[in-house]
């Protein structure tokens, strides 16, 4: 059972880089402990969304922000530090993106850099989290080789492990299995499944059927707006919108 209590409410917010208005009057609650899905066609602002959530666009220059973004009710954009809102709010890219390290030092890297230094916690932390990446098993034996000599599904679970040892609230996934095959995409699915017990999850997919299947909310988004958003039982039963309709059924995107 979801617990809804929001987790982020994002209110009047608009996106420009430069001259170019990439997001406009963006207006979405994201609740605790639910998968959020956005679809829509490419470059119409999905990717650069998630990123207003852990504020990596203030890393491009030129980009303007405003309106809105609480994460449990505090301004992101004023009350708090960066690097610390993104050790709440983790990320995961496209492409498995490991640290040349091992294994254990991919995991470690985060909460050592934030300070801690037991080795025994650190180990613990290592284990707890490729045990909730479902990745433990395959890689217990192996924990000091390299992160690069595993498949690109394993390197996908590692970054998602990298993220949750950070104990983060929210995990931010950027179309995570669209560089996977079948079977490791149905791991990743089955992943999120089990995730969101303990995070939020917004999700950026161009997969329908993904959507459908791991989420409980879906945004679509078409031009830098949201034009639908709600249970993703209906958006895909029943969408209000024909724009919506028409993407699903894969008339245009």
């Amino acid at each position: 059972m979801s617990n809804n209590e929001g987790k982020f409410t994002v209110r009047n917010l608009d996106l420009y880089y430069s001259d170019f208005h990439a997001l406009k009057g963006i207006n979405i609650d994201i609740a605790d402990k639910e998968v959020l899905s956005l679809i829509g066609p490419s470059g119409c602002g999905k990717s650069t969304f998630i990123r207003v959530l852990n504020r990596m666009n203030d890393l491009i220059e030129g980009c303007t922000i405003t309106g809105t973004v609480l994460l449990d009710g505090e301004d992101i954009y004023k009350a708090k530090d960066a690097s610390e809102l993104r050790s709440r709010v983790g990320m995961v890219f496209q492409k498995p993106n490991p640290f040349p390290m091992s294994i254990w030092e991919n995991i470690a890297y985060g909460p050592k850099m934030a300070g801690l230094r037991d080795r025994k916690k650190l180990n613990e932390l290592v284990e707890s989290s490729l045990h909730k990446a479902a990745i433990w098993d395959e890689v217990k034996d192996r924990l000091k080789k390299s992160a690069l000599s595993l498949s690109g599904g394993q390197q996908q679970r590692l970054c998602i492990a990298r993220a949750i040892a950070m104990e983060p609230e929210v995990i931010l996934m950027d179309e995570p299995t669209s560089a996977l095959d079948p079977i490791a995409t149905k791991k990743i699915e089955e992943l999120v499944e089990t995730l969101k017990n303990d995070y939020s999850i917004v999700i950026v997919t161009h997969s329908m059927n993904q959507a459908a299947r791991i989420s409980d909310k879906t945004a679509f988004f078409l031009l830098g707006e949201i034009l639908e958003f709600g249970p993703t039982a209906r958006i895909f039963q029943n969408p209000e919108r024909k724009e919506t309709s028409d993407y699903i059924t894969g008339r245009f995107g």
